[in-house]
């Protein structure tokens, strides 16, 4: 069914981490050290959730002298919301149904 693919999608939000990630980059562009310092976190788990976000096209990069920054990409941030807005209109349609018991 393609609203459960959908529903799977958003377990990307699911972990604390790569939530305060998606919150942080929602501001500024940043790169790993600044994400290092602001959540506490080690760099191989911030690198671990950076990962999973580009690999979801989340987040882009752009090289920078020695660094790399990251960037929320909004147009996908849109295209998640549209699941849960989905969502919503079929829990407002559904809200007088009831499934019979047997």
């Amino acid at each position: 069914m393609l609203i459960s693919t959908s529903i799977d999608r958003l377990s990307i939000f699911a972990d604390p981490l790569r939530t305060e990630i998606i919150r942080l980059l929602a501001d500024e562009q940043l790169c790993t050290c600044h994400l290092v310092d602001m959540t506490g976190a080690r760099q191989p788990t911030i690198s671990h959730h950076l990962k999973i976000l580009r690999d979801a096209g989340l987040v882009e990069t752009e090289a920078v002298g020695r660094n790399t920054y990251y960037r929320l990409v909004p147009e996908r941030l849109e295209e998640y919301s549209g699941i849960l807005l989905a969502l919503s209109r079929r829990a407002k349609s559904a809200s007088k149904e009831r499934h019979p018991c047997a």
